[in-house]
Parts: C-alpha cells; structure tokens; sequence
C-alpha cells in the first residue's frame, strides 16, 4: 500500500514559479515509477510528467516540456515538480500518481496504481 499526499499548490501570477511536492508513506517508493497528472475543471484528467524508479529517465507532456522538471528524492520518500513560466491555461488540480511500470504511467488512470487527493495550482492572467 502507497499513501501519496501533494503539497505546494496555490496561487501566482503568469509568469510566475511553483514548486509541488508529493510525500510517500511506506519503505517501497523507490519501486514505484511517479508521476504527475493534472485535471482541469469540465475536463479529463491529463499527463504531466513521469520518472522512473531510480530517477533516470523521464518523460514529458508536450505542453510542458521545456517549463517543468520533475524529480525525487528515494532517500526521502518525496516527488516534486518544478513549474516555472506558468501559463493560465495550466490552471488545474495536480494529482501525483504512483505505478510499477515508467512505460505505462503515462496512461494510468484513477482506480489503477496509486493516487494523491491533489492540490490546487491556480495561474491568474
């Protein structure tokens, strides 16, 4: 059993950084590939970014590439991603998400893997 719980939402400006952060429970993070999603209001929930077990390889959506970084920490049990260059449009709920396999994580939808209970990231134009 994994419990993720995100951390690091808020408000700010176009332009403007956040840093989120998803803390695991449990001594078995490091086998898990994470990943974040996102879901904006009146819209299904879509893939952000993803990392292997071991930190090593990562994988972006197109529509974040190049403004995000995703990264963890196994020693300390902790997800984080970095959004710098925010835009209005990515104004949503940010999920951390976490599964066995880094291939398919960028499929996963709820009911399936591991799942935080999210924070709001609200970008203002």
């Amino acid at each position: 059993q994994v419990q993720l719980v995100e951390s690091g939402g808020g408000l700010v400006q176009a332009g403007g950084s956040l840093r989120l952060s998803c803390a695991s429970s449990g001594r078995t993070f490091s086998s898990y590939a994470m990943g974040w999603f996102r879901q904006a209001p009146g819209k299904e929930r879509e893939f952000v970014a993803a990392i292997s077990r071991s930190g090593s390889s990562t994988y972006y959506a197109d529509s974040v590439k190049g403004r995000f970084a995703i990264s963890r920490d196994n020693a300390k049990n902790t997800l984080s991603l970095q959004m710098n260059s925010l835009k209005p449009e990515d104004t949503a709920v940010y999920y951390c998400a976490a599964d066995r396999v880094f291939n398919t994580i960028v499929i996963l939808i709820p009911g399936k893997g591991y799942w935080g209970q999210g924070t709001q990231v609200t970008v203002s134009s």
